[in-house]
């Protein structure tokens, strides 16, 4: 059952290997700074019971920093991440206030300042840059041309984020990006539209994360495979999900792991809840074998 993972995302510290420093990176015992960079995951934003979306101290940044700071100390998380960050916004600013102008100036910024105690860089950004073609579409069609048209920008901005922290940051420092779960499966619950609506946004998601992949690929980035993490393809092994009945095993998943299905006012709402954001994190980890 999905539940069981639950026992393994909350001993993930113990099952992941003991780390040891990067010989190529050799940083100094102490300070050792995780950047945690992207949009409202990366800030943990989860409903609260009136149903606002805010940070919250229990989103995968979190999660993954306690692991990092009890296997070896002197780590510290700073936080850059932006709930709503596009791509564009990332790079140009908009959103949140950053005394370097935006998220991606800020963190280059940062990177340079404390060059040599940088030890683990993550991001997850992207998600929003597509959303408006997403949220209350009904007709296929529109969905499949709105994306593609919004590809090529996102891609340009991409390589333009990644090549601005690669460059501040150095060759060396890891960087860990993440591709996308599917919280659109929920639209499964709403009848047949709703689920050839959420079939063909599963089949959407694979081909942009493969855009994602192949870019973090070009900067040296390893990727966190939340996607699969989330079973996100598995449509054909079913689950039998208490207060829903039958399922697919991935529309189970976001079910269960994010608040996609959750009732008003907590609900629906795409952001993972508490046991999500640890399978996340565990995939941060599994990512790279040396943290």
């Amino acid at each position: 059952m999905l539940a069981s993972t639950a026992a393994l995302v909350a001993g993930c510290s113990s099952a992941v290997r003991h780390p040891a420093a990067r010989q190529a990176v050799r940083l100094p015992p102490s300070p050792r700074y995780y950047v945690s960079l992207g949009d409202s995951l990366s800030q943990g934003v989860q409903p609260t019971a009136f149903g606002q979306s805010v940070p919250t101290s229990d989103g995968y940044a979190n999660k993954l920093y306690s692991v990092l700071r009890t296997r070896q100390p002197g780590w510290h998380l700073v936080k850059l991440g932006c709930s709503g960050e596009t791509t564009a916004t990332m790079i140009h600013g908009g959103i949140c206030t950053y005394g370097a102008g935006s998220q991606l100036a800020e963190a280059e910024r940062f990177l340079r300042e404390h060059r040599g105690h940088i030890g683990l860089i993550t991001i997850d950004i992207g998600a929003n840059d597509p959303n408006s073609c997403v949220i209350g579409a009904v007709q296929a069609s529109k969905i499949v041309s709105c994306v593609d048209g919004s590809v090529g920008k996102t891609t340009a901005d991409l390589h333009t984020i990644m090549g601005g922290l690669r460059a501040a940051a150095g060759r060396t420092v890891p960087i860990i990006a993440m591709n996308y779960y599917v919280p659109e499966l929920a639209g499964w619950l709403d009848g047949f539209t709703g689920q050839e609506i959420a079939a063909l946004i599963e089949r959407l998601v694979v081909g942009y994360n493969k855009i994602l992949d192949g870019i973090y690929a070009q900067y040296g980035a390893r990727v966190a495979n939340v996607f699969g993490a989330f079973h996100s393809s598995d449509f054909a092994d079913k689950v039998n999900l208490p207060g829903y009945g039958v399922l697919p095993r991935n529309v189970a998943t976001v079910c269960e792991w994010t608040w996609a299905c959750a009732r008003w006012p907590q609900g629906p709402n795409e952001h993972a809840n508490n046991l999500g954001y640890g399978v996340m994190a565990l995939a941060f980890l599994l990512a790279d074998p040396q943290l």
